[in-house]
């Protein structure tokens, strides 16, 4: 697991405990739309209360089987802001039913789904472990369910709007982090430029010259950047490959 989604399951987790030693915790730290005004500080506390083990648990695995993936694409901080957008969004499309609680990570959660279609469009997602389904067609199937499901009122319990707000969210963040102003274009060159020399370094690697004991892991990240691109690899695994670029990539 990449650094912010471990981060954030460990808060999840703890903060579950939490309200199950604390009576009226929960209370406490849902948001009611009405009340926001009262307590504004609930509309980010609501995203880590969960009203039961099953609610906490499908969460936390959508986080950690969607996350990490987009958290390298984007990086750390990217992500990070992508979650809370996504949660905020979600709780402010709640705000259609102003005296609903609301409490739990989804709007962060589906938030992260709809960044993993976006930049892995065919990807299968095994429904119940067997059926596979493209990510792009999962998250359309979602979102006409929620809607139908909150337009049409009903009452399973489930926030259907604050999936739909963290969809909406975090469509709106990755759209805007897309434009780049023309004042920052030369700017962004230079990273563009400098991955390209990466590439062309790690290209170089000889396989054969790799130590049996690392050529593994070093097929394995090779691989990894020729599906996934540089953004990837973390910094760390930048520095191991880099390693066995040899001095003189021409021989």
């Amino acid at each position: 697991m990449t650094t912010v989604v471990l981060n954030l399951i460990v808060a999840n987790c703890a903060a579950f405990l939490l309200q199950n030693m604390v009576p009226g915790l929960t209370q406490q730290l849902a948001y009611v739309p009405a009340l926001v005004l009262l307590r504004p500080w609930t509309i980010l506390t609501a995203m880590f209360m969960h009203g039961d083990i099953m609610h906490l648990l499908f969460n936390m695995l959508g986080l950690y089987f969607f996350g990490s993936a987009v958290e390298r694409q984007l990086g750390s901080r990217r992500f990070a802001i992508l979650y809370f957008v996504s949660g905020f969004s979600g709780a402010l499309a709640s705000s259609v039913l102003p005296y609903t609680p609301i409490i739990g990570a989804s709007g962060g959660v589906f938030g992260v789904m709809l960044a993993f279609a976006k930049f892995w469009p065919n990807a299968p997602i095994y429904i119940w472990g067997v059926f596979p389904v493209p990510a792009r067609v999962l998250i359309t199937v979602t979102t006409l369910l929620a809607l139908f499901s909150g337009l049409s009122g009903a009452s399973d319990g489930i926030a259907h709007f604050a999936h739909l707000g963290g969809f909406a969210g975090a469509w709106l963040y990755l759209r805007r982090g897309q434009r780049t102003p023309a004042v920052f274009k030369r700017k962004a060159n230079a990273p563009t430029r400098e991955i390209g020399s990466r590439l062309d370094r790690w290209a170089s690697i000889d396989l054969d010259r790799v130590h049996p004991a690392n050529r593994d892991e070093v097929s394995r990240l090779m691989e990894q950047v020729r599906t996934h691109g540089v953004r990837s690899l973390t910094p760390q695994e930048q520095t191991f490959l880099s390693g066995f670029v040899p001095s003189d990539p021409s021989k």
